[in-house]
């Protein structure tokens, strides 16, 4: 594997994902590179709709695809916006928006846990009966008003407890060490590792 296509048209995490797999050598494609269109997320689960988008990446590129399905699960919220997190607003897709309806959503809750899922599937070819799967979660809080400038989506609302600050507050290194995403993407690296 020299390439490796995204499945995904977010630069934020097209950044993250070459970012964190610039060791590897592999040259990282988005999709809307090749021309590919966004296919639907009509799932429940995070596992269902990253499998969905990398067979359907994999199968139009003829390459190896890698899809993330990802969002923030708040506890007083049920796990919501869970699945929905990109378009928890509506369309169009805003983080702005998106932010706005959460601490909408939030106002007079008490309990303010929450935590970022990643799940990962690899698919090296589109009809892959094993493809490679993995998840990373990251626990924090709500807050109460947004901070910092950096990251994307949530990341202005997630407060990182250890740290005492937002997670928009980070810089890149320091997010990708911590991330769900950062989690999972080291966790699939580990079993590409033992497939070698």
């Amino acid at each position: 594997m020299k390439k490796l296509v995204l499945a995904s048209n977010n630069l934020g995490k097209l950044r993250e994902f070459s970012a964190l797999l610039a060791p590897l050598r592999l040259e990282v494609l988005s999709q809307s590179a090749l021309g590919i269109p966004e296919t639907d997320e009509p799932h429940v689960t995070f596992v269902e709709n990253a499998l969905a988008k990398a067979r359907h990446c994999a199968n139009l590129s003829g390459l190896p695809a890698l899809a993330d399905d990802s969002g923030l699960c708040v506890t007083a919220l049920y796990g919501a916006p869970g699945v929905f997190s990109a378009r928890y607003a509506g369309e169009p897709k805003s983080d702005a928006r998106n932010n706005d309806k959460l601490l909408a959503d939030m106002r007079g809750k008490t309990d303010r846990r929450a935590h970022y899922v990643c799940v990962l599937v690899l698919c090296r070819f589109a009809d892959d009966p094993q493809p490679i799967i993995a998840e990373g979660e990251w626990h924090g809080e709500i807050m109460d008003a947004p901070r910092g400038s950096g990251g994307f989506g949530y990341d202005p609302l997630f407060r990182v407890p250890e740290l005492g600050c937002a997670s928009a507050e980070l810089s890149a290194e320091e997010k990708n060490a911590r991330s769900h995403r950062g989690i999972a993407l080291r966790r699939l690296i580990e079993q590409l590792g033992k497939d070698s």
